[in-house]
């Protein structure tokens, strides 16, 4: 509660401060609209129904596109973690690929699919990828060697020493990389959608740049904010329903 508390407190700090320099002139309201005008930028953006459009489409994109590249991640970072030859073939072009700012090949990727949804699930679940997959690999490779001892002495081998000892092992280092993967994710949604969407938070944000509607322009930026928050708290919740075990999650 105590934590909550002072959560609540910054917060309301920042708001009343972002208040006091718009109304004060400090910066042109033009430019830096105060709170309440960014509120009443949502009622009318709720009220035309482009604000749920926006967040349904952004969603979508960041939920399926965090998925595809958490999937992907998961399962090639057990692979390349427990798998000398699959490391060793595997990991030098991970290694290569990982330096590319994920920004950088959307240029590239509109080229090879369009400007449709594909283009923008390619480049969320590129980016989400490499830290999961670094998490994941690092976590297996670092299992201490007497779980593994103690499961064959148990005869325990193949898929299940995989599923029973070090996947739920390596479980708090692929936590980390999904929480750092689920940010990702919505920062290039936004990305994804400046170029060639016609929906989205991103296109929203971009479209009253364009109109010059600096209070339509800040209540996206502060709800894409909002969405990838509780995007993070809803993905420690699930993580923590399917792993009880998992206590830290509740202290993060």
């Amino acid at each position: 509660m105590n934590r909550i508390f002072q959560g609540s407190f910054s917060i309301i700090v920042i708001l009343l401060a972002w208040q006091g320099i718009s109304s004060a002139g400090v910066v042109p309201a033009a430019l830096f609209p105060p709170p309440t005008k960014v509120v009443e930028a949502w009622i009318e953006m709720v009220r035309s129904g482009e604000l749920i459009k926006d967040v349904q489409s952004s969603l979508w994109r960041a939920v399926v596109g965090f998925v595809l590249g958490s999937a992907i991640a998961i399962l090639i970072g057990l692979v390349t973690g427990r798998i000398s030859l699959a490391n060793n073939y595997l990991s030098p072009v991970i290694q290569l690929l990982r330096p590319l700012p994920p920004v950088a090949i959307i240029p590239l990727v509109i080229l090879w699919f369009g400007i449709g949804e594909i283009s923008k699930l390619f480049s969320i679940a590129f980016a989400v990828f490499f830290p999961v997959w670094i998490n994941t690999h690092v976590g297996v490779r670092d299992i201490p060697k007497t779980f593994l001892w103690s499961a064959r002495t148990l005869k325990v081998t193949g898929f299940s020493i995989l599923w029973k000892v070090i996947f739920p092992a390596s479980l708090p280092f692929v936590v980390a990389g999904l929480r750092t993967g689920i940010s990702i994710a919505f920062i290039m949604v936004f990305v994804s959608e400046l170029a060639g969407a016609s929906s989205g938070i991103g296109y929203q944000i971009y479209v009253s740049q364009l109109a010059y509607r600096m209070d339509r322009m800040m209540a996206a930026l502060v709800l894409l904010g909002l969405l990838g928050a509780i995007a993070d708290i809803g993905l420690i919740r699930f993580i923590g329903q399917v792993f009880p075990w998992l206590k830290f999650l509740g202290q993060k």
